[in-house]
């Protein structure tokens, strides 16, 4: 089977296990989802084995699983309306081609340069930055005692910025710096997510709040990685993140 098909065939079926999962019990949802998370990391591995080094398992498989089950976790929180639900689903299938598709090209690139590259940084970034919504949206959803919530964004983001920041130089090894870089990133959103507790914004702007930051972080660290982060573009990645912060506390409505 070629590389392309597996792909199709891996997509159609976690699509496939995502709808099973809205029939499971509601007290046994988290447990549908772990399990759906490692059934994607299973079938993930199974479609990207080709050229895989023994490091990728733990820097490339990993964020099609973690992207299924922030959908499979969003999933639950969607209305009782079939329409809505199996357009979630095909989004889904369409997302994990495009995260295979990615990660291929991630593995095919490391030691050289390839022209596809740049789109599969972009790519990978914005899936991160949506796995981070649907979790931050899950999170928030849940209503969780302050020290729970900020437990679970600095969890949750812990392994979507590591898996970020390793794309940038594809290295053979886990670096130091960046292990750094996640864990003060990592620790600077838990913090953010013991604030967002504690302030009365609806649980959709606490998400977009938290994730614009986590995806302007991202964009700095990336050009600190990559020797680009000039004083114009750390100046207008913090404008950014002024205006973005600005915006949000002035308009968001209350609870």
């Amino acid at each position: 089977m070629r590389r392309r098909e597996k792909f199709v065939v891996a997509s159609v079926l976690l699509s496939l296990a995502l709808l099973g999962v809205q029939y499971v019990s509601l007290e046994y949802r988290y447990a549908a989802v772990a399990l759906f998370g490692l059934v994607s990391y299973l079938v993930s591995a199974w479609a990207l084995v080709d050229d895989l080094q023994p490091y990728e398992w733990a820097t490339i498989i990993p964020l099609p699983s973690f992207y299924s089950m922030s959908v499979g976790l969003f999933y639950f929180l969607l209305p009782e309306n079939i329409v809505s639900r199996f357009m979630i689903l095909g989004l889904f299938g369409v997302g994990m081609y495009a995260l295979y598709l990615t990660a291929n090209i991630f593995s095919v690139a490391k030691g050289r340069t390839i022209q596809l590259l740049h789109a599969a940084h972009a790519v990978g970034t914005l899936f991160s930055v949506l796995t981070s919504l649907l979790f931050l949206n899950t999170i928030f959803s849940l209503h969780l005692p302050w020290y729970l919530t900020g437990l679970l964004v600095g969890l949750t983001h812990a392994p979507l910025t590591f898996l970020s920041l390793w794309s940038v130089r594809l290295e053979s090894k886990i670096e130091s710096d960046i292990l750094q870089l996640t864990t003060l990133f990592s620790l600077l959103l838990f913090e953010m997510g013991l604030v967002f507790s504690f302030l009365p914004f609806s649980v959709w702007y606490s998400a977009l709040f938290i994730m614009s930051f986590f995806y302007i972080g991202l964009g700095i660290l990336h050009n600190y990685l990559q020797e680009r982060l000039f004083e114009n573009t750390l100046f207008e990645y913090l404008l950014v993140a002024g205006f973005v912060g600005l915006i949000f506390f002035i308009s968001l409505p209350i609870k």
